[in-house]
C-alpha cells in the first residue's frame, strides 16, 4: 500500500489577520473534521486578540516565552509547558520582551454542548 502524502494547509508563515493581532504569524498544518493543528509565531511585543472558541485549544509553547490569559486572568508560559483554554472562555497569548513560537491543538469535535 502507497502511503496517501498531501500538503498541508498552510505551509508558509503568513500574518494573523484577526482585528487586534500583531506580530504574530501562523502555519496551518492540518485541519480535520474534528481536529486543527497550527504553529504561531510571536515576536517581542506580539499579541493575538482576546476572544472565546466554540471548543478546547491545547497551546504547547515550543520555544521563547510569553503569557497566556483565561477569562483574564494572566499566567506566563515557557517552552516546554502547556495550557489548556476550555470551550467558550475567552483566551489571550502574547509577549513582552522576548519571542514565541507554539502549537495550537483545536479540538473541534469536542465542541461546547449547546446552552438551554
Amino acid at each position: 500500500m502507497i502511503p496517501e502524502v498531501t500538503p498541508v494547509p498552510r505551509p508558509e508563515w503568513s500574518p494573523v489577520p484577526h482585528e487586534g493581532c500583531r506580530g504574530v504569524e501562523s502555519k496551518a498544518l492540518l485541519r480535520l473534521e474534528y481536529l486543527g493543528v497550527a504553529m504561531l509565531r510571536f515576536a517581542p511585543d506580539g499579541t493575538i486578540h482576546e476572544h472565546p472558541a466554540p471548543f478546547p485549544i491545547d497551546v504547547v509553547c515550543l520555544e521563547g516565552a510569553g503569557m497566556t490569559s483565561l477569562n483574564g486572568e494572566a499566567a506566563p508560559i515557557r517552552a516546554g509547558e502547556r495550557v489548556r483554554w476550555p470551550a467558550d472562555v475567552a483566551h489571550r497569548l502574547w509577549t513582552e520582551d522576548s519571542a514565541m513560537v507554539t502549537l495550537m491543538v483545536e479540538h473541534v469535535g469536542l465542541r461546547a454542548a449547546p446552552s438551554r
